[in-house]
This record gives C-alpha cells, structure tokens and sequence, in this order.
C-alpha cells in the first residue's frame, strides 16, 4: 500500500497542472477574441510593427526557407547571358518593390509593412537555393509574391544568377546591365508528359487570383462575389453562358476570356496553356 501513495500524489499535482494549462489556454484565447473582435489591433500600414512583433515574424521567415530549401539542387549560374536574362526579370518584376543600385523603390514597395528590403546585399545573407526558394514560393503574410505559376523555372535561376551579381554592381552599372536585359516575357510551357496535375491546377487558381472574384471550394480566401462562385462549375452545361463545359473549351475560356468574349467583365489573366490545362482538371472536380 505504501508504495502506491506516492503515484496517488501525484494525480492531484497532474490535475492542477492540466487544469492550469487548459485555464490560460481559454483566457489567452479570450484575449486573442477581444482584440480581433473590438477593432483595437492597427492594421494600417502607416502603423508600423512593434520592433519585436518585425524581429520574431523576420527570425521565423529566415529559419523556414532555410528549412524547406535545403534540399534544393542548385544550377551553374556563373554564366553572364543567364545573368543578363535574369537582369532583365528583376528589372520588370523585382525593381518596383525591392530598387536595385541607384533606383528607388516604387511608391508601392515604399509603403508597405513589413518593407521589402533591397536586394543589392542579398547574396551576403542567403544562399542561391533559399533566393530561389523565396522567388519561386513567395512568403506568406507579406506582399512577397509567388513567381512560379508568372516565370519559368528557368528564369527563376536567371533571377538568383543576377543576384549574385547585384552586390558587386555600382548605379552606373546596374543601369547599363538593365539597358541590355531582354524583356522578361514567360515562355509558354507546355503540359507536362505525365498529363494534368489537379493539385496544381488548384494553387494556379490561387496564384492568378481567381479567389478573389469567386468563392472556390478547396481555395482559402475572402467571401467575394464579384464573380459566380464555382462550386459545382463541372454540372454545369455552358462555360460563359456560351461554351460547351469541356476540358477544350475550359482551357481556352481561361487563356482567351476576351476573345471568347468581347467585354467581358472577367480580365484576361495571361494565363499559361500548361496552367489553365492544370486548372481546368481542378475544376472538373468540382461537382
């Protein structure tokens, strides 16, 4: 009997700790509730973060690229022509938020919180596989966007390659690299061998922004209703109230919308064959 006293001892001492834990874990949430319902949180962007609030979301950011890059194979990206073409891409996608040697940043990249810190020094602090990581994947709760579904893997590491070199380049260089960088148009890439890709096809909507019009099952977003939600689409008899609902028809409704329709509220997003091909099976899920 003695030797079971100190294990029923113990049961209270458990219980309180159990108690305890679950007591503050309901007034913490209680707390979260208050703030987010009452208003009182400043989420403007001329309200700037606590220093500490920017240097715990910064420390994580730093810590899960370096995670979920690690693997990452990294290409040759010594050569200047993949160097130049990737001088090209930052100069027409990256300049406007992030500036480069001697050009500011636009009135966009300017005013927004956290501010999307220059990349002229990006080769001292990241590796050329977590620079692709951040370019191809973005970083969420930031305006840090995703460029994979808007640049080809190439131009991915063409991006990384002129990063590279950003850090070695005074304003009169960067100005004549920029003068001689082709435009950065996205090759169109074709569907992959193995056929579609649902999944994809499901972050594609997302990465074109077709949430934001339209409620999309399986696709986190606002409750919009701009558009028609396309929960159901599948059943449906007609794409626009004018094609057949095809596979065909799906991929030329999202590659061609204003051609299909003149006028159109809906904007032609350019999107890709390989991706609407890809969205297109997503929807056909959707029943």
């Amino acid at each position: 009997m003695g030797q079971n006293r100190p294990s029923m001892q113990k049961r209270p001492v458990l219980l309180v700790a159990a108690a305890t834990a679950a007591g503050i874990g309901v007034a913490g949430a209680l707390v979260a509730a208050a703030v987010i319902y009452s208003g009182v949180y400043d989420v403007s962007a001329t309200g700037q973060h606590l220093q500490a609030t920017h240097t715990v979301l910064e420390t994580a950011m730093r810590q899960a690229v370096r995670l979920r890059a690690r693997d990452v194979a990294e290409p040759p990206l010594a050569d200047e022509r993949m160097a130049l073409r990737g001088a090209g891409c930052f100069r027409d996608k990256c300049v406007q938020c992030h500036g480069g040697p001697g050009v500011a940043q636009n009135d966009i990249g300017r005013s927004m919180q956290p501010v999307p810190g220059p990349l002229v020094d990006a080769r001292r602090h990241w590796r050329p596989r977590e620079l692709y990581w951040v370019t191809r994947h973005g970083i969420k709760m930031s305006g840090m966007p995703a460029w994979e579904f808007h640049l080809s893997e190439a131009q991915l590491w063409e991006v990384v390659a002129f990063m590279q070199r950003l850090p070695d380049l005074n304003a009169p260089a960067y100005a004549d690299w920029a003068r001689r960088a082709p435009l950065c148009s996205r090759p169109d890439e074709a569907p992959q061998a193995s056929g579609v890709d649902v999944d994809r096809g499901r972050l594609a909507l997302a990465q074109h922004a077709c949430h934001a019009c339209h409620t999309i099952p399986g696709v986190t977003g606002p409750q919009a209703y701009v558009g028609p939600p396309l929960a159901g689409i599948a059943s449906r008899q007609l794409i626009a109230g004018m094609l057949a609902n095809e596979p065909d028809n799906m991929v030329r409704w999202l590659v061609e919308t204003q051609q299909v329709k003149p006028g159109t509220a809906m904007p032609q997003l350019g999107v890709s064959q390989r991706d609407a091909r890809d969205m297109a099976a997503y929807l056909a899920t959707l029943r």
